[in-house]
């Protein structure tokens, strides 16, 4: 079992950063995929991003340039940082935790943190 607790988020302007940090539970933190999904009122859930256990790092199209992806497996933490927020950015982020097949596949993770509300205002 994994527990995944995200932080970080609030409110900025848009062309600010955040970063936001997911700190998880138990010791076999190196050996999991982890991602990073988000869903903005009234829109579907979007996959951003991951970082995979080797650590090759994946983007969506819309996040990819502005928003990286990074671990700390001493810290058992992940991290998203965000650059250039837009307003369309704005949404609760979850942090997503498992040992998958496919890193860029939302479905294919196990775990999910209760998320953090970004905010970014115009």
């Amino acid at each position: 079992q994994v527990q995944l607790v995200e932080s970080g988020g609030g409110l900025v302007q848009a062309g600010g950063s955040l970063r936001l940090s997911c700190a998880a539970s138990g010791r076999d933190f190196s050996s999991y995929d982890m991602g990073w999904s988000r869903q903005a009122p009234g829109k579907e859930r979007e996959f951003v991003g991951a970082i995979s256990r080797y650590g090759a790092t994946y983007y969506s199209n819309s996040v990819k340039g502005r928003f990286t992806i990074s671990r700390d497996n001493a810290k058992n933490t992940v991290y998203l940082q965000m650059n250039d927020l837009k307003p369309e950015d704005t949404a609760v982020y979850y942090c997503l935790a498992g040992s998958t097949l496919v890193p860029t596949r939302e479905t294919s993770y196990n775990y999910w943190g209760q998320g953090t509300q970004v905010t970014v205002s115009s």
